[in-house]
């Protein structure tokens, strides 16, 4: 009984708090690595060498909120749009920083349906702030930074890869 007992997912009051301790991680890592606070509205790379640009653009700027998105300057072979790519909600106040969804041109409406069960929601959510989690590590360990981002110029072929 005890064994059974252990493999036992956690509550769904442990699953919304380690969501919401993945949204924090997520803060941290974000705001540590780009600043975003500074950062004005519109286009920015971030180049380490590494031939994997990074694209990070800041859409909307609220009083307590970023609107962003991540990506790196490799198209989809089917869309031709950014791929990977990240919608991230920033929250100053909160300090929360949550992927609201990481497919190309598709919210998670798109992806659950409406009426997907709340249980499929919160999984979906798990699952897309755990990538943002590993991606932004992942983007930390490569060298990007504040220090390599540069505002994407009009001309840029990022910008119109989007």
């Amino acid at each position: 009984m005890l064994i059974a007992e252990k493999t036992r997912l956690p509550s769904r009051v442990g699953r919304f708090a380690w969501l919401m301790g993945l949204y924090a991680e997520n803060h941290q890592r974000l705001t540590r690595m780009f600043a975003p606070v500074a950062l004005a509205p519109g286009a920015y790379v971030s180049r380490v060498g590494d031939g994997l640009d990074l694209r990070l653009e800041v859409l909307e700027r609220h009083p307590y909120t970023l609107e962003m998105r991540l990506s790196y300057a490799m198209p989809d072979p089917v869309t031709g749009a950014p791929d990977p790519s990240a919608h991230v909600r920033h929250y100053l106040d909160a300090r929360q920083t949550e992927a609201t969804h990481c497919y190309v041109g598709r919210r998670w409406q798109d992806v659950i349906g409406l009426d997907a069960p709340s249980r499929v929601v919160f999984d979906h959510r798990l699952r897309m702030n755990t990538f943002l989690g590993k991606w932004l590590q992942y983007l930390a360990e490569q060298g990007h930074g504040a220090y390599t981002l540069r505002s994407a110029e009009p001309a840029d072929p990022l910008l119109a890869a989007v």
